[in-house]
């Protein structure tokens, strides 16, 4: 059998650690008991609940009361963005045109169907909210503002403590989407200063179908999904007590970060030594998450390379309908040029990763572009 492709698309979602699905595996059997029954049963998946809600407040050093259990990022998003504009006062709410699609879609469904004004703040070169431009658009009416703590295709990291700060200066909510970030870089609220944020299971070697928002305590939201009293009456419907319980687990294991900086920087090296003037880093040089390369490589576009590359998991952040490829809007919204963004390769890696897989990777990916001609980007 052929060895499997290296793997390096660990920002689109990551396997499951070993010692995550050992911990889950016994509330998929034995401890089935509903968390809100008050019995033996009731008792052990309720017990379980709870210690899994300290791990991750642990985690982003919050109260376990400030954390509610959802069922991914997504879901966390609209519960973040649709609860506070919904529950405060204002009809206003800002975000980033290179935010996630989860807060994109939620801000325009508020424009839609409540008659909300959104603004999308532009972003510089290196994918950077710049603060200034926040303060322009921010206004008595702002209820809330939601900008992601790290790029999902580039990995820049936006200057979340600053912006938020902003934002309260003006009496708006500020929200963040960690889930690129939380188990690759240092995640604390309190140093970040804000009133919500988002954790995802998937992206910090959890299962899917799981994830937790950080909900300053006090703060008032509309309900995600309306019934029992569960998650604080935010979120009802019976616990997925495994899934909640893997989360927990992750949550306790990201806290020891691994450096993947070294690793990061050697695969741009030695795609920069096979292929000297070729390659073209696309976000900050240095706000970036450790794990993130994303580069475009003159000559073959992104998708072509990939598909010549079969040994060679990984991403490149554009969008083909019927097709026809279109460059990825986040490369796009900051000012890269067409050709250049087609270009692109985005190339994030884990805590499986190793020098070998780096070092073969190189070799696979400027193989195809060895052989073609340079087109200037």
């Amino acid at each position: 059998m052929s060895a499997p492709p290296i793997y390096l698309d660990f920002n689109a979602t990551t396997p499951i650690d070993p010692r995550v699905a050992q911990a889950c595996l016994p509330y998929l059997t034995e401890h089935f008991g509903n968390p809100s029954s008050g019995h033996l049963y009731g008792r052990a998946a309720h017990d379980a609940v709870v210690a899994s809600r300290a791990k991750v407040a642990g985690l982003l050093g919050v109260a376990p009361e400030e954390i509610v259990f959802t069922g991914g990022g997504s879901e966390g998003d609209t519960l973040a963005v649709r609860g506070a504009a919904l529950a405060n006062p204002g009809d206003h709410v800002i975000t980033q045109v290179t935010e996630h699609p989860a807060v994109l879609a939620v801000c325009d469904s508020l424009a839609r169907l409540h008659g909300f004004r959104v603004t999308r703040l532009p972003v510089d070169e290196h994918g950077l909210v710049r603060p200034g431009d926040l303060d322009a658009a921010l206004d008595d009416r702002t209820v809330l503002v939601s900008i992601m703590h790290a790029n999902n295709e580039t990995g820049t990291v936006q200057p979340i403590r600053e912006l938020a700060a902003r934002a309260h200066a003006r009496g708006a909510l500020f929200h963040t989407d960690a889930s690129q970030s939380a188990g690759k870089i240092p995640v604390s609220v309190p140093d970040l200063g804000v009133d919500l944020l988002t954790v995802t299971g998937h992206k910090m070697y959890a299962p899917k179908g799981v994830g937790a928002l950080y909900v300053r305590s006090g703060l008032a939201l509309e309900p995600s999904t309306y019934g029992g009293g569960q998650e604080r009456g935010l979120r009802a419907g019976t616990e997925n007590v495994a899934l909640v319980v893997a989360l927990g687990e992750a949550a306790r294991l990201a806290r020891d970060l691994p450096d993947l900086r070294p690793l990061r920087d050697l695969l741009r090296q030695r795609l920069e030594e096979a292929l000297p003037g070729r390659v073209r880093l696309n976000g900050h040089p240095t706000e970036r998450l450790p794990n993130t390369l994303n580069v475009s490589i003159d000559g073959l576009p992104g998708d072509e390379l990939l598909a010549a590359t079969p040994g060679i998991a990984a991403s490149t952040g554009s969008a083909c309908h019927e097709g026809v490829t279109e460059p990825s809007p986040v490369l796009t919204a900051m000012g890269i040029p067409t050709d250049r963004a087609r270009f692109a390769l985005r190339l994030t890696l884990g805590r499986t990763t190793t020098v070998d897989e780096i070092e073969r990777a190189a070799r696979a990916l400027t193989a195809p572009a060895r052989t073609t001609a340079p087109a200037k980007i």
